[in-house]
């Protein structure tokens, strides 16, 4: 049986899926089988629709009243607000709902708040404003769990709220209306059982019961009701940007989203996919790495509404100008995140083997503290806080956290304890507002709340394998083979292949530190091979080393080789271990 102890990122090297039982069947059931999905189950998940996977949205809690309330708003043609968060999830959030709404004859104000003026989530200022524009019912996507004072100041400016969510939530509930959260404490067994869907599945499942309403209502007697099913495609962006599990609902979100969005009726979409150069239908991976960081990088460094806008335009050429703009937004984004990075990573440095790591620095953007969290927790394997000092010495970071780990639930548990002005999120990620000088004692507080978690997590960690392929077959066929039991992300992880022996020719570093190879097989079969962002690391530099007989195993994830085309492929390793 092959097995690697210790490679040279330090970790086991272990089967997903250990039962023998498994290996005769063909490898998409393997794959799904690896994943969790039960023998009874697999004919479904093979095919994820829709419609094998939505709840009644009546099992949430306060959906039929907010459906309702949102039903004689229409009805009686009240203004609408919707407000919405400045990342990716809030922008598709924000953009499903307009869009709904527009089907049903109301054009509703939108807002987004600026990220570095107003902060996250609503403000009471904000919110009294779209009062004084007309709204007489705001809707927030993507926040408000956590908004007590702003949602109070709505209330006493005559301003009706509903707040469509899916962060986490405290025992007390905010003044509104109706609160619409899986994450709800007392929200019942089958509500909470999706308490992984991103905002966006969360005001997907809104309108399909707002339409439900209308159409008990005889509202679509004389007209016909509009579609909300060609929406899927924002929900998909959404739900891969905002790293939400892709699993059951999830997974059929992605799986439909993307196939409509292979139809290219989002004009926004089709220009922002331009830009990025994507020549193709989209990927789930696309969405994570191409359209994704670019409507964020309205929110991060550019004006904060433009991702929701580009997704909302019936304008072809307003599309191709914020796309344009997002696209150039997003190169300036990248150099501020490098340079924020080196900084983050000599602090990190230093705290490697603490339970958590938590770093800040003054002058480091805000908008871009959670894609360095990102790196530090893949580089360190660790839950991270990156906070930016602002002049006054309140710090505002943002947090990433390892599979295992309540991140979300510490921030609350260090709000309630004092250390945090604002701060929330979930299990994953979460945001933190920092008082001046608290950084040291917030840390300290995060690292002993989840150390216990962490240590367990650490014990368990290996990297999980799907198959050993010899050099010949990473190849594109088995890419197509792989591709029918993803959609893949978090949570239903893309399969991860060993590979080897092989010996390393023509290696060299790339980039931004990235390491490219030619792996060759005592057969003489050959694959293009890069480690990402592995230069300075043990994995980088026993490659860069490698004399010509030094043999290793390869484990990472086989891509389709677009470059070379035909049947070619190659590997993006993540680990290897000497042969």
């Amino acid at each position: 049986m092959f097995e690697i102890a210790n490679s040279l990122s330090g970790q086991p090297w272990r089967w997903r899926h250990a039962g023998a039982d498994n290996l005769e069947r063909d490898l998409i059931d393997q794959l799904l089988i690896a994943r969790g999905v039960e023998e009874a189950d697999l004919a479904r998940q093979r095919d994820p629709r829709i419609r094998d996977f939505l709840p009644d949205p009546s099992v949430f809690q306060d959906m039929d009243k907010a459906a309702h309330r949102i039903a004689d708003a229409i009805e009686k043609g009240e203004k609408i607000a919707v407000f919405g968060d400045y990342d990716v999830d809030g922008a598709t959030s924000g953009a499903l709902l307009t869009h709904v709404f527009r089907r049903l004859g109301s054009e509703p104000l939108l807002y987004i708040p600026d990220r570095l003026m107003e902060g996250y989530g609503p403000s009471g200022a904000a919110l009294v404003q779209l009062k004084e524009q007309g709204a007489e019912l705001a809707i927030t996507v993507d926040c408000g769990a956590q908004a007590f004072d702003a949602l109070d100041e709505a209330a006493n400016a005559g301003l009706e709220v509903i707040v469509c969510d899916h962060h986490q939530c405290s025992s007390r509930l905010p003044t509104a209306h109706s609160m619409i959260n899986p994450n709800r404490l007392d929200e019942s067994e089958d509500g909470a059982a999706h308490g992984h869907l991103a905002a966006v599945g969360m005001a997907f499942l809104l309108g399909v019961a707002l339409l439900r309403e209308l159409r008990g209502r005889g509202h679509f007697a004389d007209k016909p009701e509009p579609p909300i099913i060609d929406l899927l495609d924002l929900v998909a962006l959404g739900t891969v940007a905002d790293v939400a599990r892709l699993k059951t609902l999830n997974r059929a979100f992605v799986t439909q989203g993307l196939k409509v969005m292979a139809k290219g009726q989002n004009i926004g979409l089709l220009a922002l996919g331009r830009a990025a150069s994507l020549n193709r239908a989209p990927q789930s991976r696309d969405l994570g790495f191409a359209l994704g960081p670019r409507i964020n990088a309205g929110g991060r460094v550019g004006k904060a509404d433009l991702g929701v806008r580009l997704l909302t335009t019936n304008d072809p050429a307003e599309a191709e100008r914020i796309a344009a703009e997002l696209d150039r937004l997003n190169e300036e984004r990248r150099a501020i995140e490098q340079a924020v990075t080196e900084a983050a990573m000599e602090q990190a440095e230093k705290q490697a083997g603490a339970s958590l790591i938590a770093v800040s620095g003054p002058g480091w953007h805000p908008g871009v503290v959670g894609i360095v969290a990102s790196r530090l927790k893949e580089r360190f394997h660790r839950p991270t806080l990156v906070i930016a000092e602002e002049d006054n010495g309140t710090g505002k970071g943002s947090g990433r956290s390892i599979s295992g780990v309540d991140l979300g639930a510490a921030v609350l548990a260090a709000k309630d304890e004092g250390l945090l002005l604002a701060g929330g999120g979930h299990a994953m990620a979460a945001g933190v507002t920092v008082p001046p000088g608290g950084v040291e004692a917030l840390r300290d507080y995060l690292a002993a709340r989840v150390a216990e978690d962490v240590e367990t997590a650490l014990a368990g960690r290996a990297l999980l394998l799907d198959a050993l392929l010899s050099p010949g077959g990473v190849a594109g066929k088995l890419c197509d083979t792989i591709d029918q039991a993803g959609p893949y992300g978090a949570g239903w992880p893309a399969p991860r292949m060993a590979v080897g022996p092989v010996r390393l020719h023509r290696t060299s570093i790339v980039g931004n530190g990235h390491v490219r190879t030619i792996a060759i097989g005592d057969d003489g079969k050959s694959f293009k091979g890069i480690a990402f962002r592995a230069g300075d690391t043990p994995l980088g530099q026993a490659m860069l080393a490698a004399g010509p007989d030094q043999r290793f195993y390869l484990a990472g994830t086989v891509k389709r080789d677009e470059w070379t085309g035909g049947d070619a492929a190659e590997m993006h390793i993540e680990d290897a271990a000497f042969a």
